[in-house]
């Protein structure tokens, strides 16, 4: 994987801590991908199924779609990947 995969998928976590997304609190897969520059949204949709295979996210299905969340147990890990591929934040 390359550095602006990485990068990216630094993005899609630290989104997710800035809104306070561990655990039992949920947001919708497609939220995930606003804020992203158009020309990279479908880039972004295709790392979800990654990070949810890596252990990174849950997934919560419900009535009007899947929903993901952080995995608490994983917290310093997801952390230092945050810390590492986005250094100026």
């Amino acid at each position: 994987m390359n550095n602006s995969s990485r990068r990216d998928e630094a993005k899609i976590l630290y989104k997710l801590m800035r809104l306070g997304k561990w655990e039992h609190a949920h947001t919708s897969i497609d939220n995930l991908t606003k804020g992203f520059p158009k020309h990279k949204r479908g880039d972004i949709r295709k790392m979800i199924p990654k990070l949810i295979k890596r252990g990174f996210l849950h997934v919560k299905p419900t009535a009007y779609g899947r929903q993901v969340s952080l995995n608490i147990e994983r917290k310093k890990e997801i952390e230092e990947i945050v810390s590492r591929y986005l250094e100026q934040i």
